[in-house]
């Protein structure tokens, strides 16, 4: 069969603080998780594969739009790292999703979990192209937890409507996957996009008290399983209405993982919130029996940006010819085992440009607002613990011109340049919670007694 005339489901699994180290197919002694091992023993699991952030809100917002965040304003969010309740910006009406594309391809489209690009109304998923939506709006550390009494209670929606308030954390993940199992079910004669976005791992860890009985890695381990669970029962729907063939399945992560309360990078540096490897390469694992060939491993340079085009390209969907964005068409390389088509990837935090992957070399110039000046052969030393920028001139001075390419284009808050191509954030007047705390409210849970939060 031609690329060309490939037209799968798609299912996109993105999981929240995964770490590297944090599955067993990429390397857990202590989180069991045979539904994910499945998926790359029977697949592609990519080992340099990046987030466009180390971070939440930037993260997802450059997935659906196949774009660096700063060229869709999400560098940062009124001084803040990620989307907080109530703000009044988010991702701009103007800005192409990918779910949209598909969509107009004639795709039923549905978000279960975690959006986070912002809970104004015109901001929801309902309005970016998923004809439905079911999930928390943001981070499940955003409710009213203990030490947080200012924030308003953590709202559950259904499409723009709140279904409940403060809801009990440890059954969301079956409340999301019977959610994916009723949207399945009822599509089965239709394509579908079906992005399940996990609550986990992101503290504070709830989870079932059947996963917790069987960890040995205490709540962390018992919320991997908990996603590992949520794989396998996905599979076996897909399984059980012959869909499995005709279904593409991508399982990933946000951000890197935190690297404390059990989870792992290893054997990356750095965690969530940097640019070192540890914050934004992540898991990824791609699986289509009979179009993915079973048990490879793929070591080309590939991210998140790229599902935008290669997702599109796969529906027969129409990118948008009016703006430019990041993505590359990566058919060939999950499809065939081919080379990839892309060069290099930026290391962005807060608007910052702070390194620059080249194939095979990677070069930090920033840290935490201070010029370094940091080379590593990071295809062979992946831990970044080799600094050979002295012994390299040429590749550095190649390395540096990428970076001012970029910075030219997408900007850098570092260097105080400014991209000529960059598009605005979304924004509305007087914004507001999507509730507010009320004592004679009912709620599920009063008050979340964890003071686990980030």
């Amino acid at each position: 069969m031609e690329l060309k005339d490939k037209c799968p489901n798609i299912i996109l699994i993105n999981c929240d603080d995964l770490g590297y180290g944090d599955v067993g197919c990429y390397g857990s002694g202590v989180n069991r998780t045979p539904g994910i091992d499945y998926l790359a023993q029977n697949g592609m699991r990519c080992t340099s594969f990046y987030m466009a952030s180390p971070v939440c809100s930037p993260s997802r917002g450059a997935m659906m739009t196949g774009c660096y965040p700063p060229r869709i304003g999400f560098e940062s969010f009124e001084g803040e790292w990620v989307l907080f309740p109530g703000q009044g910006v988010g991702l701009n009406s103007d800005e192409v999703t990918i779910a949209q594309i598909l969509q107009r391809a004639g795709y039923r489209t549905k978000l279960v979990g975690k959006w986070h690009c912002g809970d104004q109304e015109e901001f929801l998923p309902t309005n970016h192209g998923f004809d439905e939506y079911y999930g928390l709006p943001y981070s499940n550390d955003m409710g009213r937890q203990v030490f947080k009494e200012d924030f308003p209670p953590l709202p559950l929606l259904s499409g723009t409507g709140i279904v409940e308030l403060q809801p009990d954390q440890r059954s969301i993940t079956e409340r999301y996957v019977e959610q994916c199992r009723i949207f399945i079910r009822e599509n089965k004669n239709n394509k579908f996009f079906l992005y399940l976005a996990h609550m986990h791992v992101h503290l504070p860890l709830y989870a079932g008290e059947e996963f917790v009985k069987k960890s040995i890695n205490g709540d962390f381990g018992a919320c991997v399983e908990a996603i590992d669970w949520s794989v396998r029962v996905l599979l076996h729907e897909l399984r059980s209405l012959g869909l499995e063939e005709d279904t593409l399945v991508i399982f990933t992560s946000d951000n890197g993982g935190r690297g404390d309360h059990g989870g792992s990078n290893a054997p990356l540096k750095g965690n969530k919130g940097t640019t070192w490897e540890g914050g934004q390469r992540v898991p990824c694992i791609f699986y289509w029996p009979g179009h993915i060939a079973p048990g490879q491993e793929c070591r080309e340079l590939i991210c998140s940006l790229d599902f935008y085009r290669t997702l599109a390209e796969l529906g027969h969907g129409t990118m948008p010819a009016d703006r430019k964005n990041d993505s590359l068409d990566i058919r060939r390389v999950i499809l065939e085992g081919g080379k990839t088509p892309r060069d290099t990837f930026f290391y962005y935090i807060m608007g910052n440009l702070e390194a620059v992957r080249d194939k095979e070399w990677k070069l930090h110039v920033a840290k935490d607002g201070k010029p370094v000046r940091l080379l590593y052969h990071i295809s062979e030393d992946p831990g970044e613990q080799e600094n050979v920028y002295e012994s390299h001139p040429e590749i550095v001075k190649h390395l540096e011109h990428s970076l001012e390419e970029c910075r030219y284009e997408l900007g850098d808050a570092l260097t105080g340049i400014k991209g000529t191509q960059i598009r605005p954030i979304g924004r509305v007047e007087n914004p507001h919670p999507l509730a507010e705390y009320d004592i004679n409210h009912p709620y599920v849970v009063m008050m979340y007694d964890r003071e686990e939060v980030g």
